[in-house]
């Protein structure tokens, strides 16, 4: 049986999610409906994922969705949608992905009870990794929920408090893997390999060493003693790491996508 879904916002983030819940199974092209201000967003929609996709709302389909998506820009019009969402005889779990707005301003905006679970989505939803930050609101049902959110993704059910830290640390983590992937190609091409002899070795090297931390269940550094013997290669290469900003760069990014985070939930 798949899930009645309704998403109010038709962008790069709410597609991603609805294709890979499509190509999962969770949902079915005939039971999803998406409704976008741009027209030629719509027709995009419709035309490459066979959803229902128009620019008004339909309240008849909105009041009949099992989950309503709400995935609209946090300087969109969201209090007015929202409280759209709450004039309709819904029973729906209502996820929204609207950056920096809190449970408690959806459920005013609202201006009755809705059953609100706030989801910072990651952005490796294609290839079924990544962890998406959940905070449940009242009378949110966390199994009914949960099928939808695992189609894109695995799912960390948080305090609501916590939003700011995931999305600096979890959501952005792609971006830090992303520069140390460059640092690495780049060193390899420095010592002279071709681009895509240092390319192919990096992501190679990543992709073995995240499966052998997951296979293994040891600590890295149990992983980094059995790489570097005494007096050897690899431990003279720790040696020059030990001795960089390495470490607190990463500390430092990760920090300051914190703090930026807040500063914009502030502004919202």
């Amino acid at each position: 049986m798949t899930i009645k879904v309704y998403a109010i916002g038709g962008g790069q983030m709410v597609e991603a999610i609805l294709r890979a819940a499509l190509r999962n199974k969770v949902i079915e092209p005939s039971a999803t409906t998406v409704t976008d201000i741009s027209e030629q967003r719509v027709s995009f929609l419709h035309e490459n994922y066979g959803i229902d996709a128009q620019t008004i709302i339909d309240e008849k389909k909105l009041s009949a969705a099992e989950i309503i998506l709400l995935g609209v820009r946090p300087q969109d019009d969201w209090k007015a949608l929202t409280a759209q969402i709450g004039a309709t005889e819904t029973a729906a779990q209502v996820i929204s992905i609207i950056a920096g707005v809190t449970l408690a301003q959806l459920q005013a905006a609202s201006n009755k009870k809705l059953a609100f679970t706030r989801i910072i989505p990651n952005t490796l939803t294609d290839t079924g990794y990544g962890y998406s930050g959940a905070a449940l609101g009242e009378g949110a049902e966390r199994e009914l929920v949960t099928p939808f959110l695992e189609s894109f993704g695995k799912v960390d059910f948080i305090p609501e408090e916590q939003i700011d830290i995931y999305t600096g640390y979890a959501v952005c983590g792609p971006n830090y893997v992303y520069n140390f992937y460059i640092a690495l190609t780049n060193a390899g091409v420095l010592s002279g390999l071709s681009r895509k002899q240092a390319n192919a070795i990096a992501l190679e090297n990543l992709k073995g060493a995240a499966k052998f931390l997951e296979m293994t269940g040891k600590h890295a550094y149990e992983l980094l003693d059995v790489n570097n013997s005494a007096g050897g290669v690899g431990i003279t290469a720790q040696h020059e790491i030990d001795a960089s900003d390495f470490a607190a760069g990463v500390q430092n990014a990760v920090l300051a996508a914190v703090k930026r985070t807040t500063q914009l939930g502030k502004k919202g």
